[in-house]
């Protein structure tokens, strides 16, 4: 029996179809929560952080970063944390890595250019006191 009258054949084709359709479906609907997870994340992560709670801010933003990896402003934000805490390098790498996401946002931009300057002049002083 040829596969062109095998209604089994037609059947299980439809289905394979049909189970293709719904899954990438599945995963634009799971891209969509994840997103939508990371956006709260990142709201909640400005409330504590305008409380001073930069610790609980690095833990939000760096969780909606884990969501959203290719947030930006998530990673603009847990940038700006690590800075606040004395961790430099750390920021340094947000910074550059939302600045290749979004090379012509003006406001990370200004960010990591007035980071740059304190960074670059905390480098110099610690240089001259022979300290890391």
């Amino acid at each position: 029996m040829s596969s062109s009258k095998n209604p089994f054949a037609t059947a299980s084709t439809l289905f394979a179809i049909l189970l293709a359709s719904s899954s990438a479906a599945l995963a634009e609907e799971t891209l969509e929560k994840r997103v939508d997870e990371a956006k709260e994340q990142v709201a909640f992560g400005i409330e504590v952080a305008q409380l001073g709670l930069w610790k609980e801010a690095v833990y939000r933003w760096a969780k909606a970063v884990e969501l959203d990896p290719e947030s930006a402003r998530a990673r603009n934000n847990l940038a700006v944390a690590h800075e606040q805490m004395g961790e430099f390098d750390q920021a340094n790498a947000q910074y550059e890595r939302a600045l290749e996401l979004e090379p012509n946002n003006m406001y990370i931009r200004q960010n990591y250019e007035l980071f740059r300057e304190a960074y670059e002049r905390k480098k110099r002083t610690d240089r001259r006191s022979g300290s890391n």
